[in-house]
């Protein structure tokens, strides 16, 4: 895991299990690959929007071209894709940039259940 991106920690296939899933709060992931242009725009907004959420939240991301078997585990087509984890398992999903008004809806929703 790092943080060398901003605050969203960076997973891959093999800490996926351990950082997502078996975490005691909500996970926030982000799939992006490096030659999506609407993934650079909603990672800037997460990293905004991440300070809002504090400590109720886990903000990630995974590179789903350098992680298929997690991107293949969970259906992902297209990027950049989010999903929101609680007690691993999915709990909403969402597919291409939005608003960050509107990402900022879809994250209160998710995370409050």
């Amino acid at each position: 895991m790092s943080e060398k991106n901003g605050p969203l920690i960076e997973v891959t296939d093999a800490t996926f299990v351990d950082v997502v899933l078996k975490s005691d709060r909500p996970v926030v992931v982000d799939f992006w690959a490096e030659w999506c242009a609407p993934c650079k725009v909603l990672d800037r907004s997460l990293n905004e929007l991440h300070g809002e959420f504090g400590d109720r939240v886990l903000m990630t991301k995974i590179d789903a071209d350098a992680n298929p078997e997690t991107a293949r585990a969970y259906k992902v087509m297209s990027m950049p894709t989010l999903i929101i984890f609680r007690g691993g398992e999915v709990v909403a999903s969402a597919v291409g940039n939005r608003p960050k008004m509107a990402l900022r809806q879809f994250l209160e929703a998710g995370i409050e259940g």
